[in-house]
């Protein structure tokens, strides 16, 4: 392609890596194709007024990156394996786990091509990172940290950040420091249910507290802390998993207010927080004193990078959650730490943020056309509904038939603390799925809804 021409208008760097990154952008566009020619490098550098040598550092650059190669007297040519568009190792495809709740994926070319472009630059610096470091990332990596967790009104201290290796082990952490072995934690009713396998493996008692449209009652958590006497409070309060309830400031001021009275720690699980543009301010900007904030990336990010901030509630708290991290993860991996890092800082991270938004907002939607108003919980900006289940389906009839439809179906036993779970059913709407099948797994199950198990078993 002789008359190929880089649009580096956009360009924020040094010229000759705006070219090789135009020419992943362009490949993944499908501008470029394997066997294609790139113009001579003297010819490109006159077209664009620039010297001959950024070119050329341009084209070394792509080459490096395996999306070109060049051949003296021959020219510079696309790759015959350098699509960005193509899935990759083919053994690695259809591994998503659709229990869990995920967000919807990045199918946008250009931005999976600016993904792609960190991965290429981190590499770059690749031995360093292949080495043991100290807990808790270093101080490029928690200015990063600190610039994300900015963007939920929170400027903590470096010192009370850290970036571990996600929320889950975040929590396995923060919860053997804060108890022991037959100790009590509070949770809401209907949790997370990640927070029911910790509390079990550590041998802590998990109790569900009880709630209402805006989550946990205040006078439900003061009977608590002075009957089971609990060493913690968990709570997810934005887009909680599974209910979609986010809990407004009023109350979560009411909250810490019990909290603080009690000396409770609060251990703050806000793997949602930053999906909402304007949502309400962290309980860890209400009550830091008392709060443990995890800021998971899985959520808002990817799950793949398993990395998460956490802020502790001062200095001393911080020392301690470092060691005991220490002991049970060494440290979050610096690969995907520089990633994260990389995204933050050039803007890649808050573009896939606000794809996931927007995806997000239409797959909601698209629920919505299926299910009436009031039969089922959800936000506009949820990557799950909770489908409360009528004419007669028990939530194993109900995922048994729903599986075939691809969708990630979770009944409710896994998320009830104590008590019969009700006869519910979590429906994803995220992960690796396009709105038309996901359209066709909603009717499907709207449509078994409308009748009885013993109706619908004609269509198995």
């Amino acid at each position: 392609m002789k008359g190929w021409r880089p649009d580096l208008s956009a360009n924020e760097g040094p010229l000759y890596l705006s070219i090789a990154d135009a020419i992943a952008r362009d490949i993944a566009r499908g501008v470029l194709t394997p066997g294609d020619r790139l113009p001579p490098q003297r010819t490109l550098a006159a077209a664009l007024e620039v010297d001959f040598t950024t070119v050329a550092r341009g084209y070394v650059e792509a080459g490096k990156r395996g999306l070109i190669e060049s051949t003296v007297g021959r020219g510079s040519f696309i790759r015959s394996n350098a699509s960005l568009r193509e899935d990759g190792d083919p053994r690695r495809q259809q591994l998503a786990d659709f229990s869990m709740n995920m967000p919807p994926e990045p199918d946008d070319p250009e931005l999976i091509a600016r993904m792609q472009d960190g991965f290429a630059s981190v590499a770059r610096d690749l031995l360093p990172l292949l080495r043991y470091q100290g807990f808790g990332g270093a101080a490029v990596d928690k200015d990063a940290a600190s610039a994300w967790l900015g963007r939920r009104a929170l400027v903590p201290a470096q010192e009370r950040i850290f970036v571990t290796p996600g929320a889950h082990t975040a929590l396995v952490g923060i919860f053997s420091l804060l108890a022991k072995a037959g100790d009590t934690l509070l949770s809401e009713a209907i949790t997370y249910p990640g927070v029911r396998s910790i509390t079990a493996q550590l041998g802590l008692n998990l109790v569900g507290l009880e709630t209402d449209n805006d989550g946990i009652l205040p006078e439900a958590l003061e009977e608590a802390v002075k009957r089971h006497k609990p060493k913690a409070l968990y709570l997810n309060p934005t887009l909680q998993n599974p209910t979609t309830v986010t809990i407004p400031e009023r109350r979560r001021t009411a909250i810490c207010a019990v909290a603080r009275r009690h000396r409770l720690p609060i251990v703050e699980d806000d793997a949602y927080g930053f999906i909402p543009s304007y949502g309400p301010p962290p309980l860890a900007a209400i009550a830091p004193d008392i709060c443990w904030h995890i800021a998971g990336l899985a959520k808002c990010i990817g799950a793949g990078l398993r990395l998460a901030f956490v802020v502790a509630p001062d200095a001393r708290s911080g020392w301690s959650f470092s060691a005991a991290m220490r002991a049970i993860s060494v440290m979050a991996s610096p690969v995907t730490v520089a990633v994260a890092t990389r995204w933050i800082e050039d803007g890649t991270a808050d573009t896939i943020l606000r794809f996931i938004r927007a995806e997000a907002a239409a797959r909601e939607k698209l629920a919505s056309q299926f299910f009436e108003p009031g039969t089922y919980l959800s936000d506009p900006l949820s990557f799950n509904i909770w489908l409360p289940l009528t004419n007669g389906w028990t939530r194993s009839a109900f995922v048994g038939h729903v599986r075939r439809t691809g969708i990630g179906v979770v009944a409710s036993d896994v998320f009830t603390v104590g008590g019969n779970p009700g006869e519910a059913v979590r429906v994803g709407l995220g992960g690796p799925i396009t709105r038309e099948r996901l359209r066709t797994g909603l009717e499907f199950m709207a449509h078994a809804l409308e009748g009885s198990p013993e109706t619908a078993a004609a269509f198995f």
